[in-house]
């Protein structure tokens, strides 16, 4: 099948339907029936490999082998399409008994559609669009990675639409962070705030060649872990996965936070490697602090990402590579309480500074890559290196995005560290010892760009967005001092 227009078509033929509006929601009626193609496909494998398979949807007749396959002749259109839909096939799923012994690989087509609504009104409109899915041949493993490179456009894509940009981080980015984290067979892989499941799939291409055996294949298939909270990107993030060959990952459809208290998380619940872009900006309530220790509590949801993480991560060999924003570097009160933790309980190596514009047009707020692991039992010292800008790029955008090959000075720098002085006479990379930085006030602030680099006329809406955020940050900073000085005065 050609995939070329492919977005088009379905966004076309959408278009007729009055019950779905905009982008946002076109993609997300377009990500359960694409699921339900793929998991048709995984089944048709696991068929294969299991002669004792037993499918939780053949008894209800609810594959997409059972209703949307057009090569039968049989599929309902009209009224009586659209009945099947929302009487049948979605509450089938979401009422299914599943089993305590099936493998979670088969077991997350229930939770997938948890939240899962059908929008569409007109059941000729749902038919065409059904009849384009059905033309994918996923068991084509040169057609499904064909139609990955598609899939990869729709999340893109999302970074257009509504508030659903935070769903996605580049995958130049992702590829680079798990390139970079020294990943090895064997290794439990983990994203706790996963989205799309970006970091999980770069994680799953390093890993992929090295595989040799049988043994070795079905291990690494349970290597795979995340968490996320919000029913779109869970579904888009289990679709992904599934169409790039990751059918049993452990993904858990809920919030990171709120699990459990992050002091009771034992040994044994801990990663080898922690890939992830936290979300950045939000204002979590007293409930989720409250899973935190007193002295450590933020209203920051990044904030408590970094403590979870520093947390989860395994204490024997543990890696991690994180994306977060300029404020956490700067941050004083709490923030300065957990990067000194950080440094305190692993080895926070480098710091990659990222140009504003990485994750335009969602957001120009500037953000940066932290690395830390486990290989020696404090920091001593820490790399700063700037990212610059390629030579014609002003900023990046939807049209000129972040490349791989945008990234490969880092590359090279990486494994022959040295200092850099840019032509300005300010560093571009930079070792700084473990006693600067606390002379600093662990001000992590360093390598960074200059205001002229980091000004840019933005788009009202991202204006607002980046003032409300900074504004956010600077009230936390206010009420952390203000703590510290009614403490001393004996009122708080």
């Amino acid at each position: 099948m050609q995939f070329s227009g492919f977005v088009k078509r379905i966004r076309d033929i959408m278009r007729g339907d009055a019950g779905v509006n905009g982008d946002a929601q076109r993609i997300e009626q377009l990500s359960w029936m694409i699921f339900l193609k793929i998991y048709d496909a995984a089944e048709l494998n696991w068929e294969i490999e299991n002669d004792d398979y037993q499918s939780l949807l053949a008894p209800l007749h609810l594959r997409w082998r059972d209703w949307a396959d057009f090569k039968s002749g049989k599929v309902e259109t009209g009224e009586s399409l659209l009945a099947f839909v929302n009487n049948t096939l979605l509450p089938g799923i979401k009422n299914l008994v599943v089993p305590l012994n099936t493998p979670k690989g088969q077991a997350l087509i229930k939770t997938a559609f948890t939240d899962v609504h059908n929008f569409m009104k007109d059941g000729v409109v749902l038919r065409e669009v059904l009849a384009e899915i059905d033309q994918i041949d996923f068991t084509d493993p040169q057609e499904s990675h064909a139609f990955g490179e598609i899939y990869e456009t729709i999340l893109r894509n999302l970074q257009n639409a509504r508030d659903s940009g935070e769903f996605y981080t580049p995958r130049a980015l992702t590829d680079f962070m798990a390139e970079h984290v020294q990943l090895k067979l064997g290794d439990q892989i983990a994203d706790l705030a996963c989205g799309t499941g970006g970091f999980l799939n770069s994680a799953h291409r390093v890993l992929y060649p090295q595989l040799q055996t049988a043994d070795e294949i079905e291990r690494f298939s349970r290597s795979f872990h995340g968490i996320e909270k919000k029913p779109l990107p869970y579904l888009l993030c289990l679709t992904n996965l599934l169409l790039n060959g990751i059918d049993n990952p452990d993904i858990l459809y809920g919030n990171s936070l709120t699990i459990k208290n992050c002091v009771d998380y034992t040994d044994q619940e801990c990663f080898d490697v922690i890939l992830m872009n936290p979300p950045y900006g939000g204002v979590e309530k007293s409930e989720v602090q409250s899973k935190f220790l007193p002295g450590e509590r933020s209203s920051e949801t990044a904030d408590l990402f970094m403590l979870l993480i520093e947390k989860r991560l395994a204490k024997q060999g543990g890696r991690a590579a994180v994306v977060l924003p300029n404020g956490f570097l700067f941050g004083v009160g709490n923030k300065t309480a957990i990067k000194k933790k950080i440094m305190d309980k692993a080895n926070l190596h480098t710091i990659v500074r990222l140009p504003t514009s990485v994750f335009a047009p969602y957001t120009s707020i500037a953000t940066n890559i932290l690395f830390f692991d486990r290989s020696q039992p404090k920091t001593t010292e820490t790399w700063f290196y700037r990212v610059d800008m390629p030579k014609g790029y002003k900023n990046f955008s939807k049209t000129k995005p972040l490349k791989r090959e945008h990234l490969k000075d880092l590359d090279l720098w990486w494994h022959n560290r040295q200092e850099i002085l840019d032509e300005d006479g300010l560093y571009k990379a930079k070792c700084y010892s473990r006693s600067e930085i606390e002379e600093r006030g662990y001000n992590l602030d360093l390598c960074g760009y200059t205001k002229e680099e980091q000004d840019e006329l933005l788009p009202p809406a991202e204006l607002i967005a980046n003032y409300q955020q900074k504004r956010a940050q600077h009230t936390e900073q206010i009420d952390a001092i203000l703590s510290q000085i009614m403490a001393m005065l004996g009122r708080a």
